[in-house]
C-alpha cells in the first residue's frame, strides 16, 4: 500500500478537495499541515507533494508510480528543499542575509528561487512553530508571492505559535488526533521500567537504582540511535546525490542528514520525557475512576499487570514528580542526575 492510498482511506474528503483544486488549477501555493503526530505531518507532506507535482496522473490524482512520485516517496527529489529545527534550543535558524548557511530559512528561500526547468519545486519547513519572529517575517513575502512552479509546505503541532500573518497566507490542513505516537528507540523498555518503578520497587533503593539505570540507558542511547536512523533514512538520498555528481546537491544532502540526526535526537528526547509524563498522568486518570478505554494512549499499559485499584494520593505524587522532571529537563541539566532524582523521589514519595 502506498502512502497516498493509505491517506486516501484515512482522510478521503481532504484528499479529494486537494485533487479537485489541482485539477481545476486552484491549488494553493502555501499549506500549513497541522497534526500532533510528527509521522503524520511528514507523510502527509509527501502525499501533498505528489498531488501538487505529479504530471502523469488524471483529474488531479497522482499516479504514485512515476519517477517523480517515487522520488518524493523515498525523499530523493532534488527540488524539495527542506529546513528543520536543530540545536539545543530546537530552533529553525533564519540564516545570514548575504551568504546563508545550509538548513537555514534564507538558504531554503534562495534555492527555491532558482529556475526549475519546468519541474515543481517545494519548500518544506518542518516544525514551523520553531521559527522565531524574524524568521517568520523573512518568510512572508515568499508565502504571499512564491516563485513560479513552487509550493510551500509548513508543518506544525502548534499552529497557534505561528504569527497570524504567517497562518493567514497558508491553507490550513488539519489532521487532528488525540493520541501521541511513542515510537522512539527504547519505548518498550521505558514503559516497563516506569511500571517497575511505580509498582515493584517500593522503597528498596537498590531496586530503584537498577530501574533508574534502565531509564538512563534508554536516554543515553537516543543520540546514537538518532544518528543511525538518519544514516538509514538518507541512504537513498545520499546515493542519488552521489550519482548526480552535483557538488551542491551532495553537500546539501550531507547537511540535511546531519541536521536530521540532531533534530531526531531532540525529538526522541522530548518523546521519551513525554512518555514518562503520559504514563503517570494516565495512572492518575485511572485512580480517579477514568475508563481504561477512554485513555488517550492505553497502549502504554499493554501487557503490564496494572493493579485493579490505584491509590489516588500515590498517583497524584507520581504525576507531580513526572511534571517536575519534565520541567527540569527543559534546562541545561545533567539528564542522568535528573532521572535518578526522579526515581528516588518516587521511591520516597516526596511531595
Amino acid at each position: 500500500m502506498t502512502l497516498y492510498s493509505d491517506y486516501l482511506k484515512r482522510c478521503g474528503d481532504l484528499i479529494s478537495c486537494l485533487e479537485n483544486a489541482r485539477n481545476s488549477g486552484r491549488l494553493s501555493h502555501a499549506f500549513l499541515i497541522h497534526s500532533p503526530d510528527p509521522v503524520v505531518r511528514r507523510e502527509f507532506a509527501m502525499v501533498l507533494m505528489q498531488i501538487a507535482g505529479c504530471k502523469n496522473g488524471k483529474n488531479g490524482k497522482p499516479d504514485t508510480t512515476c519517477p517523480f512520485c517515487m522520488q518524493i516517496a523515498n525523499g530523493s527529489y532534488a527540488d524539495c528543499h527542506t529546513v528543520s529545527p536543530i540545536g539545543k534550543m530546537y530552533q529553525i535558524k533564519v540564516g545570514d542575509r548575504i551568504n546563508p548557511e545550509p538548513n537555514t530559512l534564507r538558504y531554503l528561500l534562495d534555492h527555491i528561487g532558482y529556475t526549475s526547468g519546468g519541474h515543481r519545486k517545494f519548500g518544506l519547513i518542518n516544525d514551523a512553530d520553531r521559527m522565531n519572529q524574524e524568521a517568520q517575517n523573512a518568510l512572508l513575502k515568499t508565502l504571499e508571492e512564491p516563485p513560479p512552479d513552487t509550493t510551500m509546505i509548513l508543518t506544525t503541532a502548534n499552529p497557534s505559535a505561528l504569527l497570524p500573518t504567517t497562518r493567514s497566507r497558508c491553507q490550513l490542513l488539519p489532521l487532528p488526533s488525540s493520541r501521541i505516537r511513542f515510537d522512539f528507540p527504547g519505548t518498550d523498555e521505558t514503559r516497563k521500567a516506569l511500571f517497575d518503578l511505580c509498582f515493584n520497587c517500593g522503597c528498596d533503593l537498590i531496586k530503584v537504582e537498577q530501574t533508574a539505570q534502565r531509564l538512563i540507558a534508554v536516554q543515553s542511547s537516543l543520540a546514537e540511535e538518532a544518528s543511525n536512523q538518519a544514516e538509514a533514512e538518507f541512504a537513498s538520498i545520499m546515493d542519488a546525490a552521489k550519482r548526480s555528481e552535483d557538488p551542491a546537491f551532495i553537500k546539501r544532502a550531507e547537511i540535511r542528514r546531519n541536521d536530521a540526526a540532531s533534530g531526531a535526537y531532540i525529538r526522541d528526547r522530548r518523546n521519551f520525557v513525554a512518555l514518562i509524563t503520559t504514563f503517570c498522568s494516565q495512572l492518575y486518570l485511572l485512580a480517579n475512576g477514568a475508563d481504561f478505554s477512554a485513555l488517550p494512549n492505553p497502549e502504554i499499559f499493554e501487557h503490564l499487570p496494572l493493579p485493579v485499584n490505584i491509590d489516588i494520593k500515590r498517583a497524584s505524587a507520581l504525576l507531580k514528580h513526572a511534571e517536575d522532571l519534565e520541567y527540569t529537563l527543559l534546562f541545561n541539566v545533567n539528564d542522568e542526575l535528573a532521572l535518578r532524582t526522579f526515581a528516588i523521589n518516587i521511591a520516597m514519595n516526596i511531595q
